[in-house]
């Protein structure tokens, strides 16, 4: 019996299968280049779209939270209650504005409402409409400037203002209330209200 020797080889100037034509090459290249393109492309494009629009929406929360002056809507139940700011059934022309800092939290609130509405506002936050003074604009000009809120003369257009200071003890908050009776049937209400954390 013979032994088979190992086969060797093929010497390197040999060609070891068929040679590949110009055009094969071109096409193989062609579809390496597109499969790069897309395992490094596609993510990459993902990626500038994903941190365009996390960026809009970065901007968009910077805007409404650095937003000064009023929105035009009701508070949330919760702020509402947190600064005693019970806006009664009817209501029109609700707008409000939260400010937060390490001294102190504020809810500026406004609307109109009817006589019954206010009696009812004034009495859930524990006074009543013999406590208003004639006169008083109890809200100072620094949260004036922040609303935009305007006291100058006998009541806008005519009416007269009517203003009171709830002050309690922390933790409770302290509230400014400015009423417009410009309308004698919808008076205007204006609140800030104070709390410390």
């Amino acid at each position: 019996m013979t032994a088979s020797l190992p086969r060797q080889a093929a010497p390197p100037d040999e060609p070891s299968g068929p040679v590949e034509d110009r055009r094969h090459k071109i096409r193989r290249r062609a579809i390496t280049l597109l499969i790069i393109v897309l395992l490094i492309g596609v993510p990459a494009g993902y990626l500038v779209i994903s941190a365009d629009q996390s960026r809009q929406s970065g901007k968009d929360k910077e805007a409404k939270y650095s937003a000064t002056g009023l929105t035009e809507g009701w508070p949330s139940k919760v702020q509402r209650r947190l600064y005693e700011v019970p806006i009664p059934h009817p209501s029109n022309q609700v707008a409000y504005y939260e400010t937060n800092n390490w001294k102190t939290s504020r809810l500026y609130a406004q609307f109109q409402t009817t006589n019954a509405g206010l009696d009812a506002f004034l009495q859930e936050m524990g006074v009543a409409r013999t406590d208003l003074k004639k006169g008083d604009v109890t809200i100072g000009a620094r949260d004036r400037k922040v609303t935009g809120w305007k006291f100058s003369g006998p009541g806008s257009r005519g009416g007269d203002y009517f203003g009171l200071v709830h002050r309690q003890k922390n933790p409770k908050p302290t509230q400014d209330v400015v009423v417009n009776t410009y309308n004698a049937t919808y008076p205007m209400v204006y609140v800030v209200s104070r709390a410390v954390p």
